[in-house]
């Protein structure tokens, strides 16, 4: 069974958290999540989160109610109560947590710092690799 820690390792090195204050637009939002083609970003004062910012955010709070995402605040329509990992949490536990609170990312905290962010897309990757690499091993056993 993977963990968390895995999923991060075979993630390109160059692929930062990325975060904005909580007084940026919404159009700062979503024009830094177009350019590294991202479908979350972490709100923090300094290094502590105060919420996260999702493309379901955008959907949800900005475009079906109206709003002008380039006078909107990030304070104002992010998700205040993030829930997150640590690097030890298996694919399992991701996806039971991700499954039951309808989540698509997570962020990974290692002793308080954000050492990463896994989606929804990350796990099942990980599930599928998990499954080929078991089916590989059964197939073996049977033709020896």
């Amino acid at each position: 069974m993977s963990t968390v820690a895995q999923i991060l390792k075979s993630k390109p090195v160059n692929q930062p958290v990325r975060t904005l204050p909580p007084q940026a637009t919404v159009r700062e939002a979503i024009e830094l999540m177009a350019e590294h083609r991202i479908g979350a970003l972490l709100v923090a004062e300094g290094d502590r989160i105060v919420g996260i910012f999702t493309e379901r955010d955008y959907a949800r709070k900005i475009e079906v109610r109206g709003r002008a995402s380039a006078d909107t605040r990030l304070a104002e329509v992010m998700t205040p109560d993030v829930l997150h990992v640590g690097p030890a949490t298996t694919t399992q536990e991701c996806m039971a947590l991700m499954t039951d609170k309808r989540l698509r990312h997570l962020p990974v905290l290692d002793g308080g710092q954000v050492v990463g962010m896994v989606s929804i897309g990350d796990l099942v990757k990980e599930i599928i690799s998990e499954q080929q690499f078991m089916i590989a091993q059964l197939e073996s056993y049977i033709r020896s």
